[in-house]
């Protein structure tokens, strides 16, 4: 992280702008902001970490990440700056010396802190804070709707002089990036199943605070070929917590295949791919709102949410879910809610914040703003891939010759057929418990260095696998997407040829393990097994025909 020694460069005819940074969370809002001076080289940013808050430890690392010219806060105090911008009034932030602009620090100010500044005040417009000395802390104080000016007005009339609307620029990025939902759905690997998004604030009355186990709770429910889960956490809680501590705290739903977003960005990546939200009182699912997305009010109540605000108007408004079982129900419900209509309480001036933006900031450094148009950031394409599960509890239902197939995570509680694993991935216990063994084929391209290795055939593993594995009834070889080696003990070996599943021009793939359990399923029934036979499998969202064949030698002699 560089360290730089002078900060006011105004004799040279440039300003520098000092972006003092109290957490990750309030780092991440004012990136968004940034861009106001993209393509201006009279101006120069420099970043500072203000002191005081438990919540800076990841702050430190993402401007390191972001390759960031940092200033030591000691160092940062000796002098005057040209613009000072903030998305907190907390802390030691007034004994800077500049003009400065305050951002919000989420969306929509509904929040009381407890034990932390004015009681029953939100946090953000709270004049204990915003009032320095008797007067307005800051030069700008940047709102996202009218209904804020008039909230600023009622608590703090003299902070109030200096607000401005100028709109959210992170929603607006969200609103930039919404073309690119599919692509993000592909980054995560969702297909035609729908995404459920939770999404948790940081503090006792937080989603993870009070209900922690109900991200497992619904992976352990929801059938893994219909539905994907994923959870939002607050910048706070990844840094009071740590990613370790989460991932162990998480690891039941994580090992169902939950994912995990990362602080910044991918939250927001997360809530473009999403078909519902389930949310505490935390302000990110007034975003998935605005995008349209139904909510689910799993807030338990508390003394932080502020009446009347957007968030407590949103969550009176969608329904709740008092338990994981609840949830179809909730869904339904939550799909009858206009949710942009009641986010719109919370962001107004849609599209034009950085417009807005640059303007009052190059007000306050006294320079005439560049030409040109400002150009709003997509975000990103998502990184976290989610953890694929290596064993499932399988619920089948036959019907002739159509097949049901439901999978869930092999600690639910559901009532189900047969337990199905991966080899050689899953744990001892599901793999010499289960009846259906699978096996994908690897890409030998893995092995680029090696003089000699020794792979099984599809024939010869399946065979060892049922040798060697008394509870396997099935074993199968997963050659490609469309192509699959079974061999069951009873009724012998198949080539398996599956279709994919085909919808106004798009191309739906099942996972050939889900088809291999109904498969097993069918052959378990007595019916007739002289291929050719031809099988429709309902795995989860979609169906797919799946054509019993004699196995054939390319099958057989395919190298695992």
């Amino acid at each position: 992280m560089g360290i730089i020694n002078t900060f006011r460069t105004a004799d040279s005819g440039q300003r520098t702008v000092l972006v003092a940074v109290r957490s990750a969370g309030a780092l991440h809002r004012l990136l968004d902001v940034l861009p106001a001076f993209d393509g201006d080289s009279r101006v120069v940013t420099r970043f500072t970490l203000v002191p005081g808050s438990r919540f800076d430890v990841d702050a430190l690392s993402a401007l390191d990440r972001a390759g960031a010219r940092t200033l030591p806060w000691e160092e940062a105090l000796r002098g005057a700056h040209d613009l000072i911008l903030a998305a907190s009034p907390k802390g030691e932030l007034r004994r800077l010396s500049g003009p400065r602009a305050l951002l919000p620090h989420g969306a929509g100010f509904n929040k009381t802190i407890t034990d932390d500044g004015s009681a029953g005040v939100p946090s953000g417009l709270d004049p204990h804070y915003l009032l320095a000395d008797g007067g307005p802390w800051a030069g700008l104080h940047a709102l996202a709707h009218e209904e804020q000016v008039s909230r600023l007005e009622r608590t703090s009339p003299v902070a109030a002089r200096h607000a401005a609307v100028v709109g959210d620029p992170t929603l607006d990025r969200l609103l930039a990036s919404a073309p690119r939902r599919e692509d993000f759905r592909d980054a995560l690997e969702t297909g035609p199943r729908r995404l459920i998004v939770l999404t948790s604030t940081w503090g006792p009355e937080s989603l993870v605070s009070r209900r922690p186990g109900l991200a497992a709770d619904l992976s352990g429910l929801l059938p893994y070929d219909s539905f994907q889960l994923a959870l939002v956490l607050h910048p706070n809680e990844h840094s009071d917590t740590g990613l370790f501590d989460l991932s162990r705290r998480l690891a039941p739903a994580l090992s169902a295949g939950l994912v995990l977003s990362r602080p910044h960005e991918e939250w927001a990546a997360l809530l473009i791919a999403a078909d519902a939200v389930i949310t505490d009182h935390g302000s990110t699912a007034l975003y998935a709102a605005a995008l349209g997305r139904p909510v689910i009010d799993a807030y338990d109540g508390g003394h932080e949410l502020i009446p009347d605000s957007p968030m407590a108007r949103l969550l009176a408004a969608s329904p709740g879910l008092p338990a994981a079982p609840e949830l179809p129900d909730a869904l339904r419900a939550a799909l009858a809610v206009d949710t942009r209509t009641l986010a719109a309480g919370a962001f107004s001036r849609q599209g034009q914040a950085l417009t807005r933006l640059r303007h009052h900031l190059y007000r306050l450094l006294g320079l005439t703003p560049p030409p040109g148009p400002v150009r709003t950031r997509a975000f990103p394409r998502p990184s976290t891939a989610p953890r694929r599960p290596s064993a499932f509890a399988v619920r089948t239902e036959v019907s002739g010759e159509r097949i049901t197939v439901q999978r869930f995570p092999a600690h639910t509680r559901e009532h189900v057929h047969h337990l199905a694993a991966e080899h050689p991935t899953a744990g001892q216990r599901e793999a010499q418990s289960a009846s259906v063994l699978w096996r994908r084929a690897q890409d030998t391209a893995a092995h680029p260095h090696s003089t000699a290795w020794t792979v099984w055939t599809a024939g010869g593993w399946t065979a060892h696998a049922l040798a060697e594995s008394p509870a396997c009834r099935t074993a199968v070889a997963v050659l490609t997407p469309r192509r699959c080696l079974l061999r069951h003990r009873a009724a012998g070996l198949f080539s398996l040829r599956l279709e994919p599943h085909r919808d106004a021009g798009r191309v739906s793939y099942a996972d050939p393990a889900a088809v291999a359990s109904a498969v097993h399923a069918w052959l378990g029934t007595g019916a007739s097994h002289a291929p050719p036979v031809s099988l429709l499998c309902d795995t989860g969202a979609i169906t797919v025909r799946v054509h019993l064949e004699t196995a054939v030698a390319d099958d057989l002699d395919y190298e695992l």
